[in-house]
C-alpha cells in the first residue's frame, strides 16, 4: 500500500515503478520514492570500473563486460532493469561513476554548483529521477524550510552589483545565471537523506507543474569512495 513517510507531507512512498511514473505530485509532496532494500553487491561493481574523469558516464556495455560474482551479478542485473525501466518510459538515464562535482568558486556570496541546494528547472514537462548504488547519497528540503537565496538582503544586493543594468533586467539576469535557483536552510531544516537504493522521482520547475519543485542537493563525498549513481 502507498504510504507517505513517517511526519513527511513532501515525500510519498510506492511499491512499484509503475506507481513511481503515475502518481502525480501535487500539494507539498514533490518527492515520490519507489522504497527499495535491494540485494547484491554494488562496491564489487564500483571496484571493477574505471574512472576515465571526475564524472564517468558508464554504458551498459561497460556494465555488462565487467566480470563479477553472483552478488556482483545481482547488482548489475538491477542496474540494467533500472535503465531499461526509465529508457522505456521514455526517460533518457545516464549511470555515473562519481568522484566529484566541479567546485563553484567564482564568488564568495553565492555558490551555484550541485552541493549547494537547488531545483531543476525544464522548459518542458519532465521529471528528475535518481538512485545511489553504491556512496553517500543526496539530500532533500521541505521548500517551507528553503529560503531562495537571491531574496536573501545581503546576497541580492551583492548580485545587484554584479549586474550592473538597468533594475527592470534584474529578474531576468538571475534566471539567465540560474542564481534563482539555489537556496539557503532555514535556521532548524532538517533535510532528509535520500539514502541507497531507492529510485526517487523530484519535481522540477516547469510551467505545467502543479507541485513546487524539489529543493535537493549533492552529498559530499567519503574520501577515497566513489559514487555509482543513476540520474536523468
Amino acid at each position: 500500500m502507498n504510504d507517505k513517510f513517517p511526519d513527511s507531507n513532501q515525500i510519498f512512498r510506492v511499491p512499484t515503478f509503475s506507481e513511481l511514473v503515475n502518481t502525480d505530485f501535487q500539494g507539498t509532496m514533490n518527492a515520490i520514492c519507489w522504497h527499495r532494500n535491494l540485494t547484491g553487491d554494488f562496491k564489487e561493481i564500483v571496484s571493477k570500473l574505471q574512472l576515465k574523469e571526475n564524472i564517468t558516464e558508464v554504458s551498459t556495455d561497460d556494465l555488462s563486460a565487467l566480470q563479477l560474482s553472483q552478488e556482483g551479478n545481482k547488482a548489475r542485473e538491477i542496474i540494467l532493469n533500472d535503465l531499461k525501466l526509465l529508457t522505456d518510459f521514455g526517460a533518457s538515464p545516464s549511470l555515473n561513476l562519481l568522484k566529484n562535482y566541479e567546485r563553484d568558486e567564482e564568488f564568495d556570496f553565492i555558490s551555484t554548483d550541485v552541493y549547494s541546494y537547488h531545483v531543476d528547472r525544464s522548459p518542458i514537462g519532465t521529471d528528475t529521477f535518481l538512485c545511489t548504488y553504491h556512496g553517500t547519497a543526496s539530500d532533500i528540503l521541505p521548500n517551507s524550510q528553503a529560503e531562495q537565496k537571491v531574496l536573501i538582503p545581503e546576497i541580492r544586493e551583492k548580485l545587484k552589483e554584479l549586474h550592473g543594468g538597468p533594475e527592470a533586467e534584474f529578474e531576468d539576469f538571475l534566471k539567465d545565471c540560474f542564481f534563482d535557483l539555489h537556496y539557503q536552510p532555514k535556521h532548524g531544516a532538517k533535510p532528509v537523506n535520500l539514502g541507497s537504493g531507492h529510485l526517487w522521482r523530484l519535481a522540477v520547475d516547469h510551467p505545467a507543474q502543479q507541485a513546487l519543485p524539489c529543493v535537493h542537493r549533492a552529498p559530499v563525498e567519503n574520501d577515497g569512495e566513489y559514487r555509482l549513481l543513476l540520474i536523468c
